[in-house]
């Protein structure tokens, strides 16, 4: 019979990943240096820069919760062997939540709502805000509706990486019935507070408009992000031991069939809401795909067409492609490239009639995703890359001591 190994030592991360901490470090700093003084000379496009920069990541954060959930509920060796990989991400939203105060005093730069109603000319735009920040987008509503988001997102990641650390000791609980009991109502706030966050953070920069699959399609792009953040760090983990002797063809096969899902799920999520505004054909429902059909704007919507949907897709239907960590990584890198588009592309054209691409929507991403990439290989680094105490992770870990 195949005994596990005893040494938690001997499936920590490998060396690389300190030194790519402290290269995320260094460039999180430096580029937070040049937004700060950005945010001095340009505080209208810095604020622009730093909504698209927290979404991108926090998609990355909530993203990989969500499938760690998932894969709770379901089981199977392709979770088991990137679960602390995506436990790592998860344990980012403590930075997430301390990222997201900037964007509070910004609002009145970001959001119509925040501003004074006499700064608003358009009459009909002036009398639709009175009635809704009333009823629901007031800047201490918008507050304490995001103060129970991170409250609830730091809940479900405290739970369940408490239970996930107990699984590092000998003899551990059995929590299996914990994941579960947590995991599906977890999946279930998840959507919801999502879609609610979608609309105060996002939707909301153009109050006149609403879309029913709005927060629908913010989540799916949150998945996405997730895997291919995972893909790209089992990439890194695969030329190093102990991963080398965990990562299989067939987990790397369901890790791009995972993949193929969340991409034809956006692009469904995403023609429905064009095609039910279309066909409706309504003033009030339009202007936002207006400002996206013109201006250069449409540009941007057919290459997320393109490079978002149709070349991933095609490549994802190939076997063999999916099999290969060194091939679906390109892929996976390019997603999150298209992830940051998508968002460019669903921010941006509120504030600009015609295509523009400011210094903020470069400079911030990559001045948070530094930040972020430091804590995210602090967390890897800080627990063993697998619960070997799981009884599940005898699926992960038995062939390699064959």
């Amino acid at each position: 019979m195949t005994t596990l190994p005893l040494d938690n030592r001997a499936i920590m991360a490998p060396a690389v990943t300190r030194t790519i901490q402290t290269r995320s470090l260094i460039v999180g700093i430096i580029f937070s240096g040049i937004a700060i003084a950005g945010e001095f000379l340009r505080p209208d496009e810095f604020f622009r820069g730093y909504l698209l920069a927290f979404m991108a990541w926090l998609g990355v954060t909530l993203g990989s919760m969500a499938i760690l959930m998932i894969r709770h509920l379901t089981g199977g060796g392709w979770g088991m062997v990137i679960r602390r990989v995506l436990g790592a991400a998860m344990r980012c939203i403590p930075l997430m939540t301390i990222l997201f105060i900037p964007i509070l005093f910004g609002l009145p730069r970001l959001y119509p709502w925040a501003r004074s109603l006499d700064a608003i000319a358009d009459p009909h735009l002036r009398q639709h805000l009175e009635e809704i920040t009333k009823s629901y987008l007031s800047i201490p509503a918008v507050i304490i509706r995001a103060a129970i988001y991170f409250a609830i997102w730091n809940l479900l990641s405290f739970l369940l990486t408490r239970w996930s650390q107990e699984q590092d000791r000998a003899k551990p609980p059995d929590n299996s019935h914990r994941f579960r009991a947590v995991s599906g109502p977890g999946l279930i706030l998840y959507a919801f507070t999502i879609s609610f966050a979608a609309i105060d953070w996002v939707m909301s920069i153009d109050p006149s408009w609403i879309s029913t699959i709005y927060g629908l399609l913010l989540l799916i792009g949150e998945l996405l992000s997730g895997l291919c953040f995972a893909v790209v760090v089992e990439r890194i983990l695969v030329k190093y031991p102990p991963m080398s002797t965990w990562l299989k063809p067939e987990y790397v096969h369901d890790h791009g069939n995972w993949m193929l899902t969340f991409v034809m799920v956006w692009a469904y999520f995403s023609f429905s809401q064009l095609l039910i505004i279309w066909a409706g054909n309504l003033p009030e429902e339009i202007t936002w795909y207006y400002r996206r059909f013109h201006g250069g704007w449409s540009a941007v919507g057919i290459s997320l067409i393109v490079f978002h949907f149709v070349v991933p897709f095609v490549l994802l239907l190939s076997r063999p492609f999916k099999r290969d960590v060194r091939k679906l990584v390109w892929l996976a890198v390019w997603l999150m490239v298209m992830r940051w588009v998508d968002l460019f592309w669903i921010i941006e054209p509120d504030f600009s009639p015609t295509l523009a691409l400011h210094w903020a929507d470069i400079v911030l991403p990559i001045a948070m995703g530094g930040l972020w990439m430091w804590f995210y290989f602090r967390n890897l680094n800080a627990i063993p890359l697998l619960p070997m105490y799981d009884p599940e992770a005898r699926e992960v870990l038995e062939p390699a001591h064959e």
